[in-house]
């Protein structure tokens, strides 16, 4: 089916003169944005690492899973994309909707972050917390929902694609640089995947042309992005840092977690199985 509207040599808007705006001036950073707002669409290629508690066996069934999918995707995703740039005008690609289908990997795999970050202690302990029968993590999916919904609030959703991209690679490229650090730091510790080192110094590379040229190309628009990210520094020192809390405070997140406990019927992780495991052997 992909291969369908090219394979009769329909190739109008695959010319140079029809797909792209004429007397365009070359802009690097341009370029570099560009790759920000495409990597939106394209961003499933690390959600694999998301879900490695989904997983049976990780540490053998997540290499393979990204060693097939990404080519795969990627071979579907080229071809998806000329069979559009083929079929449909520029105009009429800006008011489709397959784009909403990226929708779909985010929902699966966002909300773990929150549900991680409150099992390790640096969110609130109700965002950890699952449906005592269906173990669906009700909590941080809400909070997922309504931090989106705020996003939404803006009307520019090209800026909100640049905030989020480059927020996005950022991150990405502290936590490779972190993986370079620790090997050299730790070369001996326990390493159950390994992949060689020359693939984080590439990414780096890539990523270092990325967001230097986006922040020279749009200084304002990755400035109000790092605004957001640091926004987070203040709630960490008052939530996490600063352990000596007034009583009234704990006893009010307190109630707050037992409130939401008995609304959604919720449970720590551990508590769900431990029953569960009980269960099983009342049933035995």
């Amino acid at each position: 089916m992909l291969l369908c509207p090219v394979s009769p040599g329909h190739f109008y808007w695959l010319e140079p003169e029809h797909a792209f705006h004429p007397l365009q001036p070359y802009d690097t950073g341009r370029i570099a944005l560009t790759f920000l707002q495409g990597s939106f669409d394209y961003a499933g290629w690390n959600f694999l690492n998301y879900v490695t508690e989904e997983l049976i066996d990780p540490y053998r069934n997540l290499p393979r899973a990204i060693f097939i999918s990404i080519p795969l995707v990627t071979f579907v995703y080229v071809f998806a994309n000329i069979a559009y740039v083929t079929a449909m005008s520029p105009q009429e690609l800006m008011a489709s909707m397959f784009l909403f289908i990226r929708v779909n990997g985010s929902l699966f795999t966002s909300f773990r972050l929150f549900f991680a970050g409150a099992r390790e202690g640096h969110l609130p302990h109700l965002l950890a917390m699952i449906h005592v029968n269906r173990c669906t993590p009700i909590p941080a999916l809400l909070f997922t929902c309504i931090s989106t919904l705020l996003m939404l609030c803006t009307s520019d959703i090209y800026t909100l694609i640049n905030y989020v991209g480059f927020i996005n690679y950022l991150f990405y490229g502290v936590t490779v640089a972190g993986q370079i650090v620790l090997r050299n730091k730790e070369p001996d510790i326990h390493r159950p995947i390994k992949v060689s080192s020359a693939w984080p110094v590439i990414f780096l590379i890539f990523w270092a042309f990325l967001l230097i040229f986006s922040l020279y190309s749009e200084p304002v628009v990755c400035g109000i992005s790092l605004a957001i990210m640091l926004s987070g520094v203040p709630l960490y020192l008052f939530g996490v840092y600063w352990e000596n809390k007034p009583k009234s405070f704990n006893s009010f997140v307190a109630k707050l977690t037992h409130f939401g406990q008995k609304l959604f019927m919720l449970v720590y992780p551990s508590e769900g199985h431990e029953d569960g495991n009980e269960d099983k052997e009342e049933a035995g």
